[in-house]
């Protein structure tokens, strides 16, 4: 892990969004959120595909 900041915040911020913004997970519209979410990092690789495939599979 590194401790230098992002090249661009806009670029991180199209790759995170905003949709967890307010996002608790308690209900359904609140999971796509988070899944939303989760696409952006995995299609932009931040994870790996290994940890990608973890979410929503029950896994901690």
């Amino acid at each position: 892990c590194g401790t230098s900041a992002p090249a661009s915040a806009d670029g991180l911020r199209r790759v995170v969004g905003t949709d967890l913004i307010g996002a608790r997970g308690a209900t359904p519209a609140d999971q796509r959120k988070i899944d939303r979410t989760v696409v952006g990092i995995c299609g932009a690789a931040v994870w790996t595909r290994a940890e990608c495939a973890k979410h929503g599979d029950g896994r901690e």
